[in-house]
């Protein structure tokens, strides 16, 4: 327990020291990023958008020309300004971990689809811009029709401090297509401290399966770090009670943002009584944003 509580503190004065990644940066909200159909990005001040065309001034290319027949999409953007000139975009992928939800919640009309080692598969779509939902399913019945493990997930998120803390709470449901009797899911809530980039997120939640609740919660602690323009460290740990021990199950890694699709990976250790030495699973997952 000292162990846990020294490393909240040191997450907690990550995220609240202003100087740690972003002391000497200036805000800049006024820029746009505009996406093409051929699958480029451009990031300036719109000078000029009429039905046939935008005028945008950039700081590398200087001012270009925008065909509207060409433009994919155009997002406004709160922006962080390095010291080198680069533009640290909004995080893309800021309302989970590795596979945890935090407080940030989606927008309404945003989604995701995360898939991890190509069989973990799931879909999160942002219904308002506090309400969340999705479907997830491990196809196995493609393996001469194994049982399949399906669920459907729901979260609601309250902004209390606008990018700094935020509340949630919400449910994964499931069942073992194939089976009669497999039931399994969680309810949880969430207290995430620090904004989209920097951030530490505790929750608590009480698993069941078989028609009964777990008699004791599972804690998690996860932290997202950003460490360059487009490089994030997460780690995602769980602290679980059960009836005959006390297990641990530590993810630490990385991710890192390939035009708005988030390429995770890691490793996760578990820790156990009884496990005979060190082991470490990797972890290799893709999140594509729609």
């Amino acid at each position: 327990m000292k162990n846990l509580v020294s490393v909240l503190v040191f997450f907690v004065f990550l995220i609240l020291t202003p100087s740690f990644s972003f002391a000497q940066n200036q805000q800049d909200s006024t820029k746009n990023r505009i996406e093409t159909i051929d699958g480029n990005e451009y990031i300036g001040i719109i000078l000029e958008q009429t039905s046939e065309k935008i005028r945008l001034k950039t700081d590398n290319l200087g001012e270009i020309t925008i065909s509207a027949l060409e433009i994919k999409k155009i997002t406004p953007i709160t922006q962080v300004l390095a010291k080198d000139g680069t533009f640290w975009l909004d995080n893309p992928q800021a309302t989970r971990y590795f596979w945890a939800p935090n407080g940030y919640n989606l927008k309404k009309g945003e989604g995701y689809y995360q898939n991890v080692w190509i069989l973990f598969n799931q879909a999160v779509y942002g219904l308002t811009d506090h309400f969340s939902a999705g479907v997830g399913m491990v196809p196995l019945f493609l393996f001469a029709g194994a049982a399949t493990p399906a669920w459907i997930t729901a979260k609601f998120s309250i902004p209390v401090i606008e990018n700094k803390f935020n509340l949630g709470a919400g449910a994964l449901v499931g069942t073992v297509i194939g089976e009669e009797n497999t039931g399994f899911g969680i309810l949880y809530g969430l207290t995430t401290i620090g904004s989209k980039d920097q951030n530490l997120n505790i929750g608590l939640g009480w698993g069941f399966a078989g028609g009964e609740m777990a008699k004791n919660p599972t804690i998690n602690i996860g932290a997202m770090i950003r460490t360059g323009p487009k490089g994030y460290f997460i780690t995602e740990n769980y602290f679980i009670g059960t009836p005959d021990e006390f297990v641990v199950m530590m993810m630490v890694g990385g991710r890192r943002i390939i035009k708005r699709t988030g390429l995770d990976f890691g490793a996760v250790i578990p820790i156990a009584e009884d496990m005979g030495g060190f082991l470490a699973i990797p972890w290799l997952g893709l999140t594509i944003p729609f």
